[in-house]
């Protein structure tokens, strides 16, 4: 976070007289004189201001965001390409995602500063059914779609039992409704390549009750208080 962000952060000043304080040499980072406006300040270092160490109290915000095919999951890209925080970049605090999308995976996707709150949604012990609207190269069997919910082995595990629904079969694909109550990696493409039929297209819409809604690729909204208690179980 930059310092002049920090500081007006902490209920000190605004931003704008924080950088005179750091001008006039009146703050310090780890007791050393900070004379880089520019600078970031990293978890575990010490700000004072006129010799008073200070904390930042930054505002805790929740967001939903329809993350869009082609775009990664992640704060920044090694390579260079497109995340989802450069989505959000009008948004004030530092923001990060809660959990993966895959790059071509589509749809709902939490994004906060509030580490509490991801680890929550993150944890094993969470079990909100996820649900997703997926398309799938052919026409499923009904076999197949017990064996779905029943559970199949993508690999050394099995999965837990899932609501599968077909919602509709054309000539070559089929598109179906499926609820997971777990978050393997690439849980659900894995499921469909055991029984034979690769995942075309995959939505994310729905985290429990809470639905990404009429929101377009690339939009986000503020969650309400009752989502985040929702997720939050309280």
């Amino acid at each position: 976070m930059r310092i002049n962000k920090y500081i007006a952060g902490a209920g000190i000043t605004s931003r704008r007289k924080a950088d005179e304080l750091i001008r006039r040499g009146r703050v310090t980072v780890n007791g050393k004189k900070m004379t880089e406006p520019g600078y970031d300040v990293r978890p575990g270092d010490t700000v004072s201001v006129g010799g008073r160490k200070i904390r930042s109290e930054e505002k805790k915000v929740y967001y939903l965001l329809n993350k869009p095919i082609g775009v990664i999951t992640s704060v920044n890209d090694e390579e260079g390409r497109y995340t989802v925080v450069d989505l959000m970049q009008d948004v004030e605090q530092r923001v990060f995602p809660v959990g993966r999308l895959d790059y071509n995976t589509s749809g709902l996707l939490f994004m906060t500063n509030d580490g509490d709150f991801a680890y929550h949604l993150t944890h094993p012990k969470n079990h909100v059914g996820k649900t997703y609207i997926v398309r799938i190269a052919g026409n499923i069997t009904k076999g197949k779609v017990e064996r779905l919910r029943r559970g199949v082995d993508i690999g050394g595990y099995v999965t837990r039992p899932a609501d599968v629904e077909v919602i509709m079969w054309t000539k070559h694909s089929t598109q179906l409704r499926v609820t997971l109550h777990e978050g393997k990696n690439r849980q659900i493409r894995r499921m469909f390549a055991a029984v034979g039929h690769p995942v075309q297209e995959l939505t994310r819409i729905s985290y429990g009750n809470v639905t990404l809604g009429h929101l377009k690729a690339g939009q986000y909204r503020k969650l309400n208080p009752s989502e985040v208690n929702y997720l939050m179980g309280r």
